[in-house]
């Protein structure tokens, strides 16, 4: 994988900055957002592929992108594949500051150094080249006006930016109420994206600690937008790699 293309965490954060203020929108929701842009982005490299509502690691070749490829490599430690929904739902150690660095370095965003209540220093995050992130939106805003399917990574993106409540920090108002709706109904198009999408929405649910109520018969295989009867135990959740301690508060 070229790191002339951006991944699609770092598109998602990018579309999470608020321009204004540097902050990012739905903070804890973007967390999950992110480990599951990670899945969809290993995916589209060909390295993973889903097994029913499981995730299986398919080439365990790294990408070049060091961020994913400690993904790759901690999905391919499980040794069998694991549900989406605990992979995202599972513990993680800064993963948006990880990409709020790697963006800073790579020149597209620029840390911005502040207070809050004029004592705790914090780091507010401005976009340093508008156009990227117009480009973004874009590809969205054509997907919803013109009704066209869309490319496999725009419709994940979309996927994801509806699943972690981006669609009203993006078409606020009444006036983005029909664009929230096709936003949503553009995670049809990217059979990866709408399972990474569904199982971020069933963490903030509380769905990955809740069994299943009716499983399925033994010896009979469920329909293709079931899930298995029982969840996996919460043991061997597979945690993101922890930096050191920050000496500014990230202000969301």
């Amino acid at each position: 994988m070229g790191r002339s293309r951006r991944t699609l965490p770092e598109e998602l954060l990018l579309l999470a900055l608020d321009p204004a203020t540097g902050t990012t929108a739905q903070p804890q929701s973007l967390d999950l957002g992110l480990a599951g842009a990670q899945l969809v982005e290993l995916a589209l490299a060909g390295r993973i592929a889903p097994d029913g509502d499981r995730i299986a690691v398919v080439q365990p070749r790294p990408t070049g992108d060091p961020t994913l490829d400690c993904a790759l490599e901690l999905l391919r430690r499980r040794g069998a594949p694991v549900r989406a929904v605990h992979w995202i739902g599972g513990p993680r150690l800064g993963l948006r500051q990880i990409y709020l660095a790697h963006l800073e370095r790579c020149g597209m965003v620029a840390a911005v150094a502040g207070q809050m209540c004029g004592v705790l220093p914090t780091t507010r995050y401005q976009a340093t080249d508008n156009a990227v992130t117009r480009e973004i939106r874009g590809r969205l805003d054509s997907a919803i006006r013109t009704g066209v399917p869309p490319d496999p990574r725009t419709a994940a993106l979309a996927a994801l930016a509806h699943a972690v409540g981006l669609g009203k920090h993006l078409y606020p108002g009444n006036e983005g109420r029909s664009s929230r709706s096709r936003l949503r109904d553009l995670i049809r198009h990217d059979p990866m994206g709408g399972l990474v999408a569904h199982a971020v929405m069933d963490v903030q649910n509380g769905a990955a600690a809740q069994p299943r109520r009716n499983p399925a018969p033994a010896g009979r295989q469920a329909g293709p937008g079931a899930r298995p009867g029982a969840p996996e135990p919460a043991r061997g959740v597979p945690m993101q790699p922890r930096r050191g301690a920050m000496a500014r508060a990230v202000v969301h």
